[in-house]
């Protein structure tokens, strides 16, 4: 039976712009793109989880708002509820420290990227959206 992974995503919103985060080389799913995030410790809030994540990988603080999705995906290595959430920085730059690149990226060249398959429906929830229009 494969294990239940719960993590979070972060649409960081800016200047009409979303911060992508690309996964490195010796990670799951190498090189591919993600909302960053992580998992969901014992007793946390989703919302909780994703502050404390992009504190922790990222050295900035976040507001979180609505959530965009809910996916869960199965990989080979595990089943993944993905749950993702507009976000807006409070304050800090985003600082790479677990992703091989973070990008800022415009709504319309989302779809240039290739994203872990977790992520794919948030991105057209994204693309069907009227907050970019």
């Amino acid at each position: 039976m494969k294990k239940n992974i719960h993590v979070v995503g972060a649409v960081i919103l800016d200047d009409n712009k979303i911060l992508c985060a690309q996964r490195g080389p010796s990670k799951s799913l190498p090189y591919k793109w993600e909302f960053p995030g992580g998992k969901i410790e014992q007793g946390e809030t989703p919302e909780n989880a994703l502050k404390r994540e992009i504190e922790e990988e990222m050295h900035c603080y976040i507001n979180v708002g609505a959530q965009v999705d809910h996916t869960v995906y199965e990989y080979d290595f595990g089943t993944v509820h993905l749950t993702t959430y507009f976000c807006h920085l409070l304050e800090g730059t985003p600082i790479r420290t677990e992703h091989h690149k973070l990008a800022w990226v415009s709504p319309e060249d989302l779809q240039i990227l290739d994203w872990a398959p977790a992520d794919i429906p948030a991105i057209e929830k994204l693309l069907n959206t009227s907050l970019f229009s």
